[in-house]
């Protein structure tokens, strides 16, 4: 990266802007300013190190600036801390539960978090979201939106606390419950019914769950013991369908040998015919899970009552300490096995985003592609922006899958394709880091490996293959070197094919052997067959309506080839229907005739005159 004049001077102290070098783009890319003393500016390098942002991320954190390297370029110079910096960042707010803050990772990989003293959108003639702190050492930074802490004193008194980030959770501490006033570090992260509904649709044995808390963490002074059992109210929603009517059979599915199925009660009894105030099923059953610490894992606790409280909330006491808990509510009754397994995969999923892969090319030229990872949530959007940018399928996205924060997905082709970054270096193994905030891409130059291959296809044919590589497999080191491609062990994530259509080869025959074509009119049908195709996608002309003798197999194949474009798609089944013609025959004649029996004699009209003047 390099330094850029000062843009702004205060006495000695001097705000400076370090500019990323070769960013690709018209606009002056920012990597930070630094404000700081003169002769310290000076002897300050900065430069952006995304490679190694799998090694600066944690669960439940997202990055949403660019991993950037600060450095003394002379090291008997000493630098006159504390000075600040401001890093550009991009981030969706998520509610009340998510904070902005800056990490900083030394060279061992030690991290702390720096709270910004400004999140203004203005630094120099920027504007955009700057990050700025106040720092005391130089290292790696870099901005994430993590969860929200929460951070309150108990005094000996006792305390009764409503959370910030959601004033339904409170917690209770009774007098005494320290010997000492007592430091309490909370977070909460929300859990999406949406992602219940995931779980329970990919494992039957979870059908009992009706809904969960959030999931709480906390951090008590784990040296001093509770006196008292707290007292903890949060949300837990209650069972949202209604009361079904007349009575349910009972019936049990086998799950599995220890799972057992009882029919909700709905049929009449004295004890849970009747209905809650809130609406709430008597039947239905609260556990609490928590986790002690690391090494125990997750519990169920059966010995904690969970009381209903009015509108969804929940509340119970707590006499121990716990590193996290939820609350599940349950239909009924589920073994602690399977209570225990969905606390984990619930936990696994809530640092998880379901993503695809998309590989499109250029529609102007299919020897230039981009790959990109997005958050399935997002998937329509960004094959807009795609097609936006020139850029459209075969192949389509490949299914959806899940994959965490700093997680690494490497591809590279197989067959006759192979590809490159620079336009050099062929065959070599491509890296995407995933990040749900930072939409990784490459744009990647393709071509066939032997011009002599698939020789009895029109086409050259390959396969990118795609290998998952989770931050536990990637070693510590900030020089992160280009991925090796050592894949044979591990199974693919996915793959998707790919062709490249055949260069025409201009072959110099003697003049006595040149091939003369008998149909002159052959070389402007690729224009007829477009415009047809431009001028009947403009009035919303459906496949199924248009005449041409073709297969309703093919209606399907340029349905699946070209999805999201009607054009393509009309101008795909033209090209199947000319390729059934023989050589002989008047195409003009038949598309006219074709076009008189879909409707449209007017192109049928406009086709023959354009064709008698000649204007293709």
């Amino acid at each position: 990266v390099n330094d850029s004049e000062e843009i702004q001077k205060s006495g000695q102290w001097m705000t400076k802007e370090f500019p990323v070098e070769e960013s690709g783009k018209n606009e002056c890319e920012v990597a930070c300013f630094i404000k700081a003393p003169a002769t310290a500016l000076e002897n300050l390098k900065c430069k952006i190190v995304n490679d190694t942002s799998s090694l600066v991320v944690d669960d439940a954190e997202e990055l949403v600036s660019n991993v950037i390297s600060i450095e003394c370029s002379d090291l008997e110079k000493t630098i006159p801390f504390p000075i600040n910096i401001a890093i550009p960042f991009t981030s969706c707010f998520r509610g009340n539960f998510r904070e902005i803050v800056v990490k900083v990772t030394d060279g061992n990989f030690q991290s702390n978090y720096l709270t910004p003293i400004s999140l203004e959108g203005y630094q120099g003639n920027h504007k955009e979201n700057f990050a700025e702190v106040k720092i005391y050492q130089l290292g790696v930074f870099s901005v994430m939106s993590c969860l929200k802490k929460e951070t309150f004193t108990v005094p000996k008194i006792g305390l009764s606390q409503k959370l910030s980030v959601d004033s339904r959770i409170s917690f209770y501490y009774p007098p005494e419950t320290f010997g000492s006033p007592a430091p309490v570090q909370l977070k909460v992260q929300p859990i999406e019914p949406s992602l219940v509904s995931t779980l329970k649709a990919r494992h039957d044995m979870y059908h009992s769950v009706v809904s969960t808390s959030a999931l709480v963490h906390v951090q008590h002074p784990s040296a001093q013991p509770l006196n008292s059992p707290i007292t903890i109210t949060l949300p837990c929603p209650p069972n949202p369908e209604k009361k079904r009517q007349g009575d349910e059979t009972e019936h049990a599915r086998a799950i599995s040998a220890t799972v057992k199925r009882v029919a909700m009660a709905h049929h009449p009894r004295a004890v849970s015919a009747s209905v809650r105030k809130n609406g709430e099923n008597l039947g239905d059953t609260l556990k609490l899970l928590g986790h002690r610490s690391k090494e125990e894992g997750w519990k169920v606790f059966d010995d904690v009552s969970i009381q209903n409280a009015r509108n969804g909330l929940v509340s119970f006491e707590l006499n121990e300490h716990l590193e996290r808990f939820v609350v599940i509510r349950l239909l009924f009754l589920l073994e602690n096995t399977y209570l225990v397994l969905f606390a984990q995969g619930l936990e696994e999923a809530v640092c998880s985003t379901m993503a695809n892969v998309i590989l499109y090319r250029k529609r102007e030229n299919p020897y230039e592609i981009v790959v990109l990872l997005s958050a399935s949530k997002e998937l329509t959007w960004e094959l807009q922006k795609l097609h936006d940018e020139g850029y459209f399928g075969p192949p389509e996205p490949t299914q959806q899958f899940p994959l965490k924060e700093g997680e690494q997905i490497h591809f590279r082709f197989r067959g006759n394709i192979f590809a490159s970054e620079n336009g050099k270096d062929f065959g070599k193994v491509h890296r995407l880091i995933f990040h749900s905030q930072r939409k990784p891409r490459l744009e990647l130059q393709i071509k066939e490996v032997d011009e002599f291959g698939n020789h009895s296809s029109p086409h050259y044919k390959g396969t990118a293959v795609f290998y998952k590589v989770t931050r536990e497999m990637i070693t510590k080191k900030w020089e992160q070197p280009l991925p090796c491609g050592d894949y044979e062990h591990q199974t693919p994530l996915c793959q998707l094919a790919l062709t490249l259509p055949k260069h025409e080869k201009s072959i110099n025959r003697p003049r006595s052997t040149k091939r003369m074509s008998s149909d002159s009119s052959e070389a402007p049908w690729d224009n007829v067959l477009y415009w047809l195709a431009e001028e009947l996608a403009e009035d919303n002309t459906s496949l199924l309506t248009l005449r041409f003798p073709v297969r309703r197999s093919v209606l399907q194949l340029v349905r699946l080839k070209c999805p999201d474009d009607l054009t393509h798609q009309i101008y795909e089944l033209l090209c199947c229907w000319k390729k059934t013609l023989p050589r002989s025959a008047d195409k003009q004649r038949l598309l006219s005739r074709y076009l008189r029996q879909s409707g449209r004699s007017d192109l049928s009209e406009e086709l023959r005159f354009k064709w008698q003047n000649k204007a293709f």
